[in-house]
């Protein structure tokens, strides 16, 4: 089952989420941060970033904010954006995104394929 999301709903549907992960890319691999984005205006404000954040976001400005299900069998909100850095904040322009499609269930069976819904602008 598929489901959209207007990019225009985008405030709406991370509240239903909560908190988030910040995916930024180093020199040293991948850093990942638990975050609670909020929006502003078209885009994603992430306060209270540290360092290492702060300096991948600078070097490489693509970044992925990833929303977990708060049950197994919901979809995950992944959103790609444009980071400029401000201090210790972060603010994100979506770029795109997508509902990702649940897990499988526990003995392997359930969702195949792919049933991902695409955000689009």
């Amino acid at each position: 089952m598929s489901k959209s999301v207007d990019p225009a709903d985008l405030e709406r549907t991370i509240e239903r989420y909560g908190f988030a992960y910040l995916v930024t890319v180093g020199e040293r691999g991948v850093h990942v941060l638990a975050v609670s984005p909020v929006m502003s205006d078209a885009a994603l404000v992430v306060d209270g970033v540290g360092r290492h954040s702060q300096a991948n976001a600078v070097a490489r400005p693509e970044v992925t904010l990833v929303w977990p299900p708060a049950d197994a069998g919901d979809f995950s909100l992944i959103v790609d954006g444009s980071a400029v850095v401000d201090g210790s904040t972060i603010t994100i322009t979506p770029t795109g995104g997508i509902l990702h499609r649940p897990a499988p269930t526990a003995d392997g069976t359930g969702r195949a394929g792919s049933d991902c819904a695409p955000i689009t602008s």
